[in-house]
């Protein structure tokens, strides 16, 4: 990858939209005199400005290289997963948005506080916070492969180390600066960039190959996968609980998962809480997932076809490249890097860092509101609104060091396994996810649970989700202590994550709904004079 032949030109671009963002974040910064308008820009967001932003979150670098990565490496059954995305959708569409917004919160965890009471609602935003640090810390280890590769052609581990420490500090400059409105406003350009991107790099790819449309369509329906399938299998039907995309994993695992995401995790629910109502808030979700079964589609489709020009020379023929990828992680990056001409070669890369600060800076924003929030507030309270804004922004600094430590400690981890980068990303979410998810449909659907029952919850959530993922491959070594305490002659199938989240949401609310809730809770955040007007209209 050393030969990759970065121009001036390309440099030009990628520096111009670094640049924007940076600048785009200070003109912001003027509009942030309170700490409501840096957490929620006012809750002022128009519908379709959160819809985009939830959109560009969800999506990450992840889905820039691991979409593509996953198509080459198999078929399209991970788009099945988006019947689950837009089930989990509506749900909380329905279910979660009205409750928060007519208890009137800044983070979704003082939810929990008014019910159970402030051990509660601290115990779920740590648990959210430490969540986040990981699914954020593997996007930003994705994200830091491309950086890597142009900065220093290769990936080693110092130079990818590096590389994740300049993602990190880009994302927490502008972050810092411009809060909730620089981040929503910056995402919908970047989501234009990405968009902008791939479909570029798919137009390009089908000028490549010397194949027509029909033709390409047959040669995928010929090609094989290790699962069996065809390259265009869309719904797979298998009742196997180790593969990660099947049609009873996008039903059940995956709406759960989507629950969780849309519904617990501080990171994506801000935007819906930046809107003007309750209405507006549950469009924004159902319609960020609707627009994003297009998107996923375009990354999967550049997949497809970059299978055909790297994997098929024998369709290919002349045209097909010298260059041959040994590292499937690499395989759009490849493309990019090789056979792209200068300024569109930028342009790419532009996209994959629009598609990495999306995600990234949404996620410092939302730890710092947690922490502020459901931390620090309650320590110092009655302190002015220009000092909770001061903490915040601090926090959005920690935050990114805190998030670049953990990509370092993650791509150490990656390396060793032989899980794709989105399903690497994805199985990292779901340790926090079963346990919250599990404390909120006891909160939201039952009048059971009490704090001592939310922190069990969380942490058999999380201990559920640890066993299933990683007790087979233990009992499977026969020099550990697992293997020796398993009665039976072979280890037990390593679940996908699809029915871990399911396993572990199960054991959550079970868990949680031991206990009894308390007769009368103390509301830990009294509505404000302010909060009381048009926002939270339902």
């Amino acid at each position: 990858m050393t030969d990759h032949n970065f121009t001036t030109l390309d440099w030009a671009i990628v520096g111009a939209y670094l640049l924007f963002v940076l600048v785009l974040g200070a003109a912001f910064a003027r509009r942030q005199r309170t700490s409501d308008q840096y957490f929620l820009a006012g809750r002022s967001v128009p519908l379709l400005v959160a819809s985009v932003s939830i959109l560009a979150t969800s999506l990450s670098a992840v889905t820039f290289i691991g979409a593509p990565e996953d198509a080459f490496r198999g078929d399209l059954t991970y788009l099945s997963l988006n019947i689950g995305a837009i089930l989990g959708a509506i749900v909380v569409a329905l279910l979660f948005i009205p409750a928060f917004y007519k208890r009137r919160v800044t983070t979704v965890y003082e939810l929990l506080g008014n019910e159970y009471g402030p051990a509660a609602r601290k115990c779920a935003s740590a648990m959210y916070m430490v969540g986040r640090l990981l699914a954020s810390g593997a996007r930003l280890f994705i994200a830091a492969i491309p950086v890597s590769l142009i900065v220093f052609g290769d990936l080693d581990p110092r130079n990818l180390q590096l590389a994740i420490v300049i993602v990190a500090l880009v994302a927490a400059v502008y972050t810092v600066a411009g809060g909730m409105r620089a981040v929503v406003w910056t995402d919908l350009a970047q989501v234009i960039i990405l968009v902008g991107a791939a479909l570029l790099a798919c137009a390009l790819l089908f000028d490549r190959i010397p194949l027509g449309v029909g033709d390409i369509v047959s040669t995928l329906r010929a090609a094989d996968t290790p699962a069996g399938t065809d390259k265009l299998t869309l719904i797979n039907l298998s009742a196997d609980p180790t593969l990660p995309y099947t049609l009873w994993v996008a039903i059940f695992g995956f709406t759960l998962f989507n629950m969780a995401a849309y519904g617990a995790d501080q990171d994506l629910v801000q935007r819906m809480l930046a809107c003007k109502s309750a209405a507006k808030a549950s469009w924004s979700v159902v319609l960020s997932n609707l627009v994003g079964v297009g998107v996923v589609f375009i990354f999967m489709t550049l997949g497809l076809l970059l299978y055909i020009y790297y994997a098929r020379p024998d369709v290919m023929g002349a045209a097909a490249p010298d260059a041959a990828i040994d590292d499937t992680r690499q395989v759009f990056l490849s493309f990019i890097l090789h056979e792209m001409p200068p300024g569109l070669r930028g342009l790419m890369i532009a996209g994959l860092f629009a598609a990495a600060m999306s995600s990234l800076d949404s996620a410092l924003n939302a730890m710092s509101t947690t922490a502020v929030c459901d931390f620090y507030k309650p320590l110092r309270p009655g302190r002015s609104d220009r000092h909770y804004l001061r903490a915040a922004r601090i926090g959005v600094a920690l935050w990114g060091v805190a998030l670049a430590a953990v990509a370092c400690v993650l791509a150490d981890l990656q390396s060793r396994g032989d899980a794709g980068l989105l399903q690497f990303a994805l199985a990292v979410m779901v340790y926090a996810y079963a346990g919250m998810l599990g404390v909120f449909l006891t909160a939201l659907c039952t009048n059971r649970g009490n704090s001592a029952t939310v922190a069990a919850a969380l942490a058999a959530g999380f201990l559920t989700v640890l066993i299933l993922h990683h007790a087979p491959a233990l009992i499977a070594d026969d020099t550990t202590l697992a293997h020796k305490l398993w009665p039976l002659p072979d280890p037990p199938p390593t679940l996908s994550m699809g029915w871990r989240m399911l396993i572990g949401t199960l054991i959550a609310t079970i868990t949680c709904c031991a206990g009894k809730r308390p007769k009368k809770p103390t509301p830990t955040t009294p509505p404000s004079p302010s909060s009381s007007s048009s926002p939270y209209k339902t």
